[in-house]
């Protein structure tokens, strides 16, 4: 037998955590299914290699096509919440650069006609900062102060944060693994919680979705397997995919949908950690990570990067990862490098990218990824990663090394616009080839953005959840009469 909702969320993060709570809060049926456990804040301790099986996804791999350069390494969250669980709580808004190339990538537009722009978004954003609680965080530790110095020596400034942490932040860099104090925000405590202690959405952790069920080019519902092993169906009013920009295109695949977009354009905002070694103790494990950052090469034309600071990798992945002209580091240097570990101090690069990257479904259940870096994203890529050695030298390093490839931003494998040729679902986040069945998460984004892109994300999935609960086209049943009160 199954079961029905209204609608049906796969997927926690920061697109689908919002969308479900915020339909469950206005009265909807809703049913929310993560592949990860649930976890909360009395499960996390500062407990590296426990937290990296627990709550993350192993780590996947995108080989790059240029020759030497290895592999981009793929991080994410996997539990309630996702990525937003741990992530950095880092708060930005999209730029405006940002929209022109999501309107150049997909035809986007918005409600007036015109292309889509930041008014599309910023009721969105102000409802969801309120929600957040997102505050700045000018409270930095000595680290910080080290490496702005060697900022200023450069002409360049670094920038208080904009952050979802509250007042309980201890600034003890447990973020990664799960914030123990809950003072990180993420899409669990802050909008799924709330209505689902008070039994008004239905969570169910530790099932894996098969595939949305469709018929008559319309989504009808999903199957899932839960952590049992036992199949399971579900009847929907409308499905919202919220995956994840690597395993959403793999589930619209996998339920049969042939849009060739599908798995295309996937961003990576391609990053490196560049780290610094000083002779006085700087514990740059110890700060909420991200502190600050520096907005000046921004922009295309200005370079195409960001450097936030201050940052270093808890003890395992900072041994792990270690590297400079000669290579990987190895044996002594190695054991060295790792035994001052409270004296390196450390900032995170990243570039923009032009989404030419893709994931691949393949048969049996596997999954491929590949990214072909063009010349001119490999030149910003080489920039901020000059710009950062050189910032850390000015501040009084002896001693620079660096990390691989890394992705913790992957965007655009689904993405929205008005022109279906460029683009897998409408400026409603709705498939064009198959009714009732949305995309709600990093994936719809057109053009990977410019910043850490957990706010618009959560933004794009509070103006989906707007929408599905208006349901222009009749796809649920008549909405309450009585408006429930925003989260605050």
């Amino acid at each position: 037998m199954s079961e029905r909702f209204e609608v049906v969320v796969v997927g926690s993060g920061a697109g689908g955590g919002v969308i479900a709570g915020e339909l469950a809060r206005r009265g909807r049926s809703v049913l929310l299914l993560e592949a990860g456990p649930h976890r909360t804040a009395a499960d996390f301790t500062r407990w590296e290699a426990h937290a990296n099986h627990d709550i993350w996804w192993p780590i996947r791999q995108a080989p790059i096509t240029t020759e030497g350069l290895g592999v981009v390494l793929l991080f994410g969250g996997r539990c309630v919440g996702g990525t937003t669980t741990i992530n950095t709580k880092v708060a930005l808004r999209a730029h405006s650069q940002d929209y022109e190339k999501w309107h150049a990538a997909t035809g986007l537009r918005g409600e007036g006609g015109g292309p889509f722009g930041a008014a599309e978004l910023e009721p969105h954003y102000d409802r969801v900062e309120r929600t957040l609680g997102v505050r700045e965080r000018s409270d930095w530790p000595e680290c910080v102060q080290t490496i702005a110095a060697g900022f200023r020596a450069l002409d360049a400034e670094l920038e208080p944060v904009q952050s979802y942490t509250d007042h309980n932040c201890m600034r003890c860099g447990s973020c990664l693994q799960g914030c123990p104090t809950n003072a990180g925000k993420n899409t669990a405590n802050v909008y799924i919680h709330p209505v689902w202690a008070t039994g008004q959405l239905d969570l169910r952790a530790g099932c894996t979705v098969t595939r949305v069920l469709i018929d008559g080019g319309e989504a009808t519902g999903v199957e899932y397997a839960d952590a049992a092993g036992e199949a399971h169906t579900i009847d929907a009013g409308a499905v919202v995919v919220a995956a994840g920009a690597l395993n959403t295109p793999q589930l619209l695949a996998r339920s049969g949908m042939d849009d060739p977009n599908i798995g295309r354009n996937l961003g990576l905002h391609p990053a490196r950690l560049v780290y610094g070694l000083f002779d006085e103790v700087q514990d740059a494990h110890m700060v909420y990570p991200i502190t600050s950052h520096c907005m000046q090469h921004q922009r295309d034309e200005d370079g195409g990067f960001i450097v936030e600071a201050c940052t270093v990798q808890d003890p395992i992945g900072f041994a792990a990862s270690l590297g400079d002209e000669g290579g990987p580091l190895w044996g002594e240097r190695l054991v060295e490098a790792v035994r001052r570990y409270r004296h390196w101090n450390g900032v995170l690069v990243m570039a923009n990218d032009g989404n030419n990257a893709s994931v691949t479904a393949e048969p049996g259940g596997g999954e491929s990824f590949l990214a072909d870096f063009q010349p001119d994203e490999l030149d910003r890529m080489e920039r901020g990663l000059d710009f950062s050695r050189e910032v850390l030298e000015a501040a009084g390093a002896t001693q620079i090394v660096w990390t691989g490839i890394v992705s913790t931003h992957v965007q655009g494998s689904c993405r929205m616009g008005s022109d279906p040729a460029r683009s897998v679902v409408d400026p409603d986040c709705e498939a064009h080839t198959v009714k009732r069945l949305f995309v709600g998460d990093a994936s719809a984004i057109p053009r990977t953005l410019s910043v850490n892109p957990s706010l618009t994300i959560m933004a794009l999935a509070d103006r989906l959840a707007e929408h599905l609960h208006a349901d222009p086209h009749g796809y649920l049943e008549p909405a309450a009469a009585e408006p429930v009160p925003a989260a605050t």
